[in-house]
């Protein structure tokens, strides 16, 4: 819990000091209706705003400070949820491995009592009570979770598939039981009679408990694909934490004492050394270096910082020992603000369940108007109760939404075997509602439509002077020092490095050193211009355009002359060109999102074919950026990115896609992911994701006609419950053959 304090300086709606911020874990929530019900019921409380996400299972609340987390707690479970405050560390749950354990014991059970239903040969004397003893934990504890939020929607006068399958399951099982303890069907010796309408006699001879069985396992199926595929959205908030430094070196009294991050506060002053991370966001008290931000702003350029630069946390120090002075610590950093707008946009993705949820409210209760229906008529018109009872329970039966809750996994599992095949990852159903409607892609420039790393980029001589001397001599130069621009200088040199004498880094300006006795320097022009060293017009304006480039320039100079220039930079991805025309091909309009300047920005957009740049982006917003994209939620946008400060933006876009080249954070927060560097993956991804949004379309509809269809017959009397099972099995067989199918989609570039 915490305070809510001022924002900026301005005042917000919930500035108070009689105003917190209450944190819960929330649990038994199995649909985003659940989570919005629970919303609801905290949001009546006097003076408390609630924001529930399913997804990450967690409520935000802010409450008044007279308000306890007992309180909210109990209304939780009032709401017939559990809620509890959060333990700092623990391990998230897994959906995935909960519903797998059930899984394996549905299907062990269900084989067996499937095939000694559908085989005769198999009904061996008392078969059907070895069925009884296999299907009872099958019904009861494998299916629990359908029956508990059947109970917990009823409560609520709610409605979901879960409440269709707890009731055909559990009718099938209770009928067949009836039919054994008080009917024909216990006898010894008894077999199946394949009919495929009902019987009119009134034995109760059937028994249906591999309908029920059936049911369960294909539904566990579903529910089990679909949880390995979403995994648990709070990864990409987990990846963030991992970012951080664990630890810091504090000043406390004029020594160097290490300690847990958080107990660093506000004004601390803290060492970092060559190597290691930098703890928070501070500004340098004391010593140069240079920074890398890359797994922050995902620019590969290093940042020179000196005393009174402005450094931000998780940042590698690259070469010098600094100490620097604590302005921001926990979740006033940049990095837990980033997490916090990656929480909010994930809060946001439950399109495609509130929908399901709201075909839910309509379809269940007609089929179980339509089972009582049936029922009600039959003996009116005469039947025995036998046969109205076995019309209803086939009306449930039929109804049971196996194909329609295999429909989506199994498509997107097959579309993710093919992916990754290809390179792509597909994270979430989400990808595949969101891909067919994006019309703008947004695109990180660094490590997305370049390469992420330095190398050459061209070596300009002074006049009368060779170019292979020039990269030797700096190369010669650059060899005894450890920042980025220098390493990639030493790597494009492929000549034999000289020896060096009286080498020394100038933080900020470049290296000088004796090379066979004589003055030598690369750096920038104020390195020149300290020795003395005039640079001639020619390198100036050729300094200036690759600045225009976005490239880095380092002077080459010994004895008193400027004898080149050396320009390195983040080369442009080669099929970056090709990959933006495919994507306009797709209908997509094409947008750079950089901190680059805008003279860089521009450079690089003119030579792949952008439509527009977004440039001087500071690093946490990105996410503004794709909200104006978005304009207000009618513009649905893609965005592609690899650094921490993409996580957000991933996070908020239509369509998250990280490069899997970048960091872990950009990765977890993304919908789709990219295991190679190549922008043309991207557009792959969107055509798979397509064909798999299409696929799944297809299996919805079949579904639903199937539904359609069979219910009548079932409800007519012509369907006999085993063949509903069958029936049922069949449209569930028919939905993983269609989504099969998307193993042979292939790219057509």
């Amino acid at each position: 819990m915490m305070t809510l304090g001022t924002t900026d300086g301005a005042p917000t709606s919930l500035e108070s000091p009689a105003r917190q911020i209450i944190e819960l874990d929330v649990q038994g929530m199995t649909c985003a209706s659940c989570a919005a019900r629970i919303e609801k019921k905290l949001s009546k409380l006097d003076g408390v705003q609630a924001s529930v996400n399913y997804a990450t299972e967690k409520a935000h609340v802010v409450a008044p400070a007279g308000l306890t987390a007992d309180d909210l707690i109990a209304t939780v479970q009032a709401a017939g949820y559990d809620a509890a405050l959060p333990v700092p560390e623990a391990k998230p749950r897994d959906r995935a491995a909960e519903i797998k354990r059930r899984l394996i014991v549905s299907a062990t059970l269900a084989v067996p009592v499937i095939a000694m239903a559908m085989i005769p040969p198999l009904q061996f004397p008392g078969w059907q009570w070895v069925s009884l003893a296999l299907a009872t934990p099958v019904v009861t504890w494998a299916a629990w979770p359908f029956h508990r939020s059947t109970l917990v929607n009823l409560r609520h006068g709610a409605a979901t598939m879960d409440t269709l399958i707890s009731l055909g399951t559990s009718a099938a099982y209770l009928w067949s039981l009836v039919a054994l303890i008080f009917g024909n069907a216990g006898m010894i010796g008894m077999t199946h009679r394949w009919t495929l309408s009902l019987s009119h006699d009134h034995q109760l001879t059937s028994i249906y408990f591999e309908a029920a069985v059936g049911i369960i396992t294909f539904i566990l199926l579903g529910r089990y694909i679909e949880a390995r595929s979403r995994q648990d959205a709070s990864s990409a908030l987990r990846a963030l934490a991992e970012v951080g430094a664990k630890s810091v070196t504090v000043l406390r009294g004029g020594a160097e004492v290490t300690v847990p991050i958080e107990k660093l506060v506000v004004d601390d002053e803290f060492v970092v050394r060559p190597g290691e991370k930098i703890a928070t966001d501070g500004v340098v008290v004391s010593g140069d270096s240079a920074i890398d931000n890359s797994v922050i702003t995902g620019e590969s350029l290093p940042v020179d910082v000196h005393p009174g630069s402005a450094v931000v946390g998780a940042s590698v120090n690259t070469t010098g020992r600094l100490v620097v002075r604590a302005t921001a610590v926990g979740a006033d950093t940049q990095l837990a603000q980033i997490a916090h707008l990656v929480e909010l946009a994930q809060a946001g993705k439950s399109r495609s369940q509130a929908l399901a949820d709201k075909i839910s409210g309509v379809f269940v209760p007609i089929v179980i108007a339509l089972a009582l229906i049936t029922l009600v008529v039959w003996l009116v018109l005469g039947e025995s109760a036998t046969f109205a009872v076995t019309a209803a329970v086939s009306v449930l039966i039929i109804s049971c939404p196996c194909a329609l809750g295999l429909a989506t996994p199994t498509a997107l599992l097959a579309g993710s075997l093919r992916g990754s095949q290809l390179g792509i990852l597909i994270r979430g159903p989400e990808a595949l509602e969101e891909a067919h409607r994006i019309q703008v892609i947004a695109l990180d420039k660094t490590g997305t439509i370049t390469a992420g790393q330095m190398s050459l980029d061209s070596v300009v001589p002074a006049p009368g002077a060779d170019a292979d001397e020039v990269l030797k001599l700096a190369a010669t130069l650059e060899s005894a020092s450890e920042h980025p621009i220098a390493r990639a200088i030493v790597k494009a040199s492929h000549a034999t490095t000289e020896q060096l004498e009286d080498f020394s880094n100038i933080p900020g300006r470049g290296v000088r050193a004796r090379v066979h006795g004589r003055p030598a320097a690369a750096g920038n022009a104020a390195l020149m211009s300290d020795q003395g060293w005039a640079i001639p017009d020619e390198l100036s304006q050729a300094a200036a355009d690759a600045a225009k480039r976005g490239a880095s320039t380092v002077f080459v100079g010994r004895a008193g002359t400027v004898t080149g220039l050396v320009a390195v930079t983040d080369k442009i991805d080669p099929n970056a060109a090709a990959a933006v025309g495919a994507l306009h091909e797709l209908g997509l309009r094409t947008v750079m999102v950089t901190g680059d300047n805008q003279a860089a920005a521009e450079y690089v957009a003119a030579q792949v074919g952008l439509d527009g740049v977004r440039a001087d982006v500071l690093p946490g917003d990105k996410f503004n950026v794709v909200t104006e994209l978005q304009a207000g939620g009618t513009v649905p946008v893609a965005m592609v990115g690899d650094g921490v400060n993409d996580a957000a933006a991933l996070s908020q876009a239509d369509l998250g896609i990280a490069m899997g080249s970048g960091t872990d954070a950009a990765i977890a927060a993304s919908d789709l992911t990219l295991m190679r560097h190549d922008l043309m993956l991207a557009v792959d991804a969107i055509r798979l994701s397509r064909r798999t949004l299409n696929t799944i379309r297809g299996n919805l509809f079949w579904a639903f006609i199937y539904n359609v269809c069979a219910i009548p017959i079932a409800a007519l009397g012509y369907l006999n419950p085993m063949f509903a099972g069958a029936a049922m099995a069949f449209s569930s067989v028919f939905v993983v053959t269609n989504s099969l199918r998307l193993r042979t989609w292939s790219p057509k570039h």
